[in-house]
């Protein structure tokens, strides 16, 4: 396997029509914005962010925003483009030298930007350094943990083995940012917040970071790579989609991501805009406790008063709960069809999803049966917690799913708040039942399968993010298998399997892939990437 074969990664030829496409478009707001195209000579860019990025840190909080944020300034050894096809990046080539061992040949052109080479004694600091980063919420440990040795050869060649085979370590190293390894053996979360320990070799170098409001960049001279066409970088981070417009059109910033589902249709006749979509590797699902077998903190009876049972660990419960949801509706009305119904981990379009999976359809009657069949005939209560300012609509499609459940059987309470917030709370099973993203970095169904469904396992990097805590013996040996099975299309069977059984199991509920929208002023182009990154080296003059 070589960096130029890349398995069944990204969108399919329909699916990518929607990747990249530019219209012109309008918002019917009043703005005093000139008439006249983005200035050529501007050589500063201003980006506003749909949510906050909550660290600089590249190891610390496995987040889309803060991915996103990290790719300017840090690298990986491989890359993936907007469809997630992958593509060398600090490593120029890589194979399998037997079952068990791959070696990556380093480019040797890269320095840190502080003038030092860039060397395999950087990569292996790394990779030693993620499992060990302290309370982080969300780990990267999971795309290292199949590595139980670094054999440096020599600068610029490094081996990997593994205990097992594992064809999945190149798609693993798409989410491993390395740095230096003075920085990977000292420094602390907290020196990446200050600048202190961002050094990185990627084509912009850090300013500046402001928790909650803004990141700055700069052009990065020295770059290996083609050069940005931006001297400056302004990451604004407005949490208000509302405001996000209005600072577009009024001038304040010249490109938004996360544009509103209710004012993307508005953004037809305007010619001072342009827009792009992508079909997300986002789904966004429901995790319940599926592990305290009594006591769920937001558990109650029907007319609220305490329970002691947790009917969130039958399976038979957490399907019912699917059967209530209207996904269609959700999609229609509240996500005005900026979304696609989800029935399993990924949309089929991506390497290791199944074509027997299909959406829930909404059976109130069926899931009444369910609840009966598993003892709970008068239903009961449970709060929603949601984020409010994560994901597209978080908060209106969170008070969706509690109308849906509360009109059949189970009344629920949603209790919203900042990203920041809930995935702390979440991380340390504060809730019952919440609504969640993932984005598949790998473009696989190993991502999610991994970090959302696989037992918790720290030490093992699995379920790092099972914020449910659900766990099965017969799910985790799937994964397990699959994993390591080097034949392209018979591990693309596996991880259908596996995926299958998780659904079966209703580990999760799955709601919906997001359909991603961006914004900029006439020209500039933004291509849209099915990971959702907003990346300012592929924020583009207009030809």
């Amino acid at each position: 396997m070589t960096a130029s074969k890349s398995p069944k990664l990204g969108l399919n030829p329909v699916r990518r029509l929607l990747v990249g496409a530019s219209l012109a478009a309008s918002v019917a707001l009043t703005t005093a914005w000139p008439t006249m195209s983005f200035s050529q000579e501007v050589k500063d860019l201003v980006i506003a962010l749909s949510t906050p990025v909550t660290t600089v840190d590249p190891h610390f909080h496995n987040l889309t925003p803060n991915n996103g944020m990290a790719a300017h300034v840090f690298e990986t050894l491989v890359k993936t483009d907007p469809a997630l096809k992958t593509y060398p990046g600090l490593a120029e080539s890589w194979k399998a030298l037997s079952d068990t061992e791959w070696e990556f040949k380093l480019r040797k052109d890269v320095k840190w930007h502080n003038g030092e080479p860039f060397t395999a004694e950087d990569v292996a600091a790394t990779i030693k350094r993620i499992p060990n980063v302290p309370n982080s919420p969300a780990s990267f440990a999971v795309f290292v943990r199949a590595i139980t040795d670094v054999n440096i050869v020599d600068p610029h060649t490094i081996r990997f083995k593994t205990k097992e085979p594992y064809p999945l370590l190149p798609a693993d190293m798409v989410s491993v940012a390395i740095v230096p390894k003075s920085v990977a053996e000292t420094a602390k979360t907290e020196d990446f917040n200050s600048g202190k320990a961002m050094i990185g070799t990627g084509p912009f170098r850090f300013e500046q970071y402001v928790s909650g409001d803004r990141v700055v960049l700069t052009r990065n001279k020295d770059y290996y790579g083609k050069q940005p066409d931006w001297d400056k970088v302004t990451f604004r981070m407005i949490t208000s989609a509302p405001a996000r417009v209005a600072a577009l059109l009024s001038g304040d910033v010249h490109m938004i991501e996360g544009v509103p589902t209710a004012d993307a249709a508005k953004l037809k006749k305007d010619k001072r805009v342009e827009v792009s979509n992508a079909v997300s590797n986002r789904m966004i699902y429901l995790h319940m406790d599926s592990d305290r077998k009594t006591n769920s903190p937001f558990i109650t009876t029907a007319d609220g008063k305490p329970m002691e049972a947790n009917p969130l660990t039958d399976a038979r419960v957490r399907r019912a709960m699917s059967k209530m949801i209207d996904r269609n509706a959700i999609v229609s009305r509240v996500m005005e069809g900026q979304a696609i119904p989800a029935g399993q981990l990924l949309d089929e379009a991506f390497f290791g999803t199944s074509k027997k999976l299909k959406p829930d359809a909404y059976d109130p009657a069926g899931a009444k049966k369910l609840l009966a069949e598993a003892g709970y005939p008068n239903g009961f209560g449970v709060t929603l917690h949601s984020p409010n300012n994560r994901y597209i609509n978080d908060g209106a499609t969170a008070q969706a799913v509690a109308q849906f459940l509360s009109r059949n059987g189970i009344p629920t309470k949603v209790d919203t708040m900042p990203s920041n917030i809930f995935f702390s709370r979440a991380s340390k099973m504060e809730f019952s039942l919440i609504l969640a993203g993932w984005g598949a970095a790998s473009g696989d169904t190993s991502s999610p399968l991994r970090a959302l469904l696989a037992t918790n396992d720290p030490k093992a990097g699995m379920g790092g993010a099972n914020r449910g805590r659900f766990s099965s013996p017969e799910l985790d040996a799937l994964i397990a298998k699959a994993i390591v099975i080097i034949d392209d299309e018979k591990r693309d069977a596996a991880l259908a399997l596996a995926s299958e059984k998780a659904i079966e199991l209703m580990g999760l509920i799955p709601l919906h892939y997001e359909v991603s929208t961006w914004a900029s002023r006439k020209g500039i182009q933004y291509g849209g990437r099915a990971d959702q990154y907003t990346l300012a080296q592929d924020v583009k003059r207009a030809k």
